[in-house]
């Protein structure tokens, strides 16, 4: 049996979503979200390559939006995972209330955020 090895737990979201980079945009079915990144699927897969860096944006509504800077960390059939970048703090402020809310326990909200701070 392999170990588990992620930090983060992924929240399992549907959301208006889309990839854009400084040449295209293009919509993407959200997966699962972390703290860390996001799984994405497609049905004709964007020109991204491995270590490819994009924006996922995410709508939570027509007036919250998650803006996460990307890098394409995976690629499988129509599955992309992406490893989240730096964020700006209205993003970071929606992802960590969209987290607080899927997870429903503070302790594993504090680990989380504990994680991503590297503390």
């Amino acid at each position: 049996m392999t170990e588990e090895r992620r930090r983060f737990q992924r929240i399992t979201f549907d959301a208006d979503c889309e990839i854009r980079t400084d040449d295209f945009s293009y919509p993407v079915e959200l997966i699962d979200i972390s703290f860390q990144g996001a799984l994405t699927s497609v049905i004709h897969p964007p020109l991204l390559n491995v270590g490819d860096a994009a924006e996922l944006v995410i709508r939570l509504t027509s007036d919250i939006v998650i803006c996460m800077p990307v890098v394409l960390r995976h690629k499988l059939g129509g599955y992309l995972g992406f490893e989240a970048q730096s964020m700006d703090i209205d993003s970071i402020s929606h992802l960590r209330r969209l987290v607080e809310l899927n997870l429903g326990n503070e302790e594993l909200l504090e680990r989380e955020l504990e994680h991503l701070t590297g503390n």
